[in-house]
């Protein structure tokens, strides 16, 4: 009989890697040290699944690795077993084991994030005021008794408000949810539409917290490659051809982590494909407030001819104020934001009420607009700064396109390149960036995506110079 307790004991559900390649690596680890013997058979996917508590379709994929690979044999209509044409030549024990290399943290660290504000613009002070408005009230003793589970009803028409006249939606406050943060209404979202086995596609490279939090519901991910023109819909239409889809996740306005808006031809499309097969588009705009051309391309869910039951919008304010200034929301039908509801309930019985109150003042007073108005200036302004240095330092080492939006430049090396080694060189120099496992869905695809807004511009010029001498 196998044990399976070590296997479960490595699997890290906080990891990058995805849980069915750390199965699959725990597997060849135990074939290899000799605990696991050639031929022995193996034990079904199903109590494999129920052993380790994941799902069974991960413990397929898994499977479907190690027989591909060759470290399992599988007969038809007999068991799996371990493969016993394999030989594993044990390692000598002169041979140096290599250790990971340490990342080095310090304050003087410039850091690529991934698109982060400058906190050090954040409308603190209009906030603070706000804050000491509300509670210097008469009625301020209302406002400590519990709230709905939707959010505080005028700030949901505030928003509602706000999507119906800057992004042409037509939404009222009963089809509005504010969470804590986009996380929160994708982690919602999730689970509210999702069920075990149905299959979601999603942009590849993409957001890997929005992937595990699909996979936390159950879901089944299936990637799709993303190119200039954002997401390949003849992909997502060889798919939907073939099998049932539940749900199509998307970052149009500003690809994460590509920066590539999706053309309006592909748009369409993609609105006929829900309407045809029934799949609903969840429309991820996490920053939809920093876009530097005439207007922001319009959601998708602003489109008449897309069917309100088949959408969900989630937005988010807290890249506008600051990161730790949780407010996000989601804009779908009414039914289904009865059900977000009812399960915000169980996790979290009501918003931020105070914070909610605070923000939708500062709506009122026009500080948010003009925050917003300045911003766009400043970040505007930085981008071109970067860009530039990308044009002095890296002329003929990298590829990129200057985005109309967003706060993160989208950047690929001309030749060949480690990025992992990369990292670790310019590491010891003090700068340091996000590899693109973080992006992608599998394999790692070449790319780095360069947050500028939250670095100084002698931070972004030093950064760019270490890594055009590395490059």
């Amino acid at each position: 009989m196998f044990d399976l307790t070590p296997l479960r004991a490595q699997i890290d559900r906080t990891a990058k890697k995805a849980i069915y390649i750390q199965i699959a690596d725990g597997i060849i680890g135990f074939i290899k040290n000799g605990t696991w013997k050639a031929g022995e058979i193996m034990p079904g996917t199903r109590q494999v699944a129920a052993e380790l508590r994941v799902n069974r379709n991960t413990v397929v994929q898994a499977f479907d690795i190690l027989l591909a690979e060759g470290w399992l044999i599988s007969e038809e209509r007999k068991r799996t077993c371990i493969s016993d044409k394999i030989q594993i030549t044990p390692a000598s024990e002169k041979e140096e084991v290599q250790q990971p290399l340490t990342e080095i943290y310090r304050k003087d660290l410039i850091f690529f994030d991934d698109g982060l504000p400058d906190v050090s613009c954040a409308p603190m002070e209009e906030l603070a005021r706000a804050y000491r408005r509300i509670f210097n009230r008469k009625a301020r003793w209302q406002i400590m008794n519990l709230a709905s589970e939707f959010g505080d009803e005028k700030f949901r028409h505030v928003i509602s408000n706000m999507l119906n006249q800057n992004r042409s939606m037509r939404t009222s406050s009963h089809e509005i949810c504010i969470t804590r943060g986009s996380q929160m209404a994708l982690f919602l979202t999730a689970h509210c539409l999702l069920e075990r086995g149905d299959v979601i596609l999603v942009e590849n490279p993409g957001f890997r917290p929005a992937w595990e939090a699909f996979e936390h519901a159950g879901a089944r991910i299936i990637p799709i490659p993303v190119d200039d023109e954002g997401i390949d819909v003849i992909e997502v239409e060889s798919v939907l051809q073939k099998r049932k889809v539940k749900a199509v996740y998307l970052t149009p306005h500003h690809q994460y982590p590509t920066t590539a808006t999706l053309s309006l031809a592909r748009r369409l499309k993609l609105i006929e494909l829900s309407n045809l097969y029934g799949f609903t588009i969840i429309e991820d705009d996490y920053d939809n407030v920093f876009h530097f051309s005439q207007r922001p391309v319009l959601p998708i869910s602003s489109f008449e001819s897309m069917d309100k039951s088949n959408y969900v919008y989630i937005g988010s304010l807290s890249k506008l104020i600051a990161p730790a200034i949780r407010v996000g929301y989601i804009a779908a039908s009414p039914r289904f934001i009865i059900k977000i509801g009812q399960l915000r309930k169980i996790i979290d019985g009501q918003g931020d009420t105070i914070m909610e109150q605070s923000i939708m003042e500062l709506i009122g007073d026009g500080d948010i607009r003009r925050h917003q108005k300045r911003m766009l200036s400043y970040y505007e302004r930085k981008r071109d700064y970067f860009a530039s240095l990308l044009d002095h330092y890296l002329p003929d080492k990298v590829i990129y396109k200057k985005p109309d939006g967003g706060l993160a430049f989208w950047i690929k090396p001309v030749a060949t390149v480690d990025l992992f080694r990369l990292k670790q060189q310019a590491n010891t120099q003090l700068v340091s960036f996000y590899t693109s496992d973080r992006f992608s869905f599998d394999t790692p695809i070449t790319g780095l995506r360069l947050g500028y807004a939250s670095l100084s511009e002698a931070e972004l010029s030093n950064g760019i110079e270490v890594l055009a001498k590395l490059l």
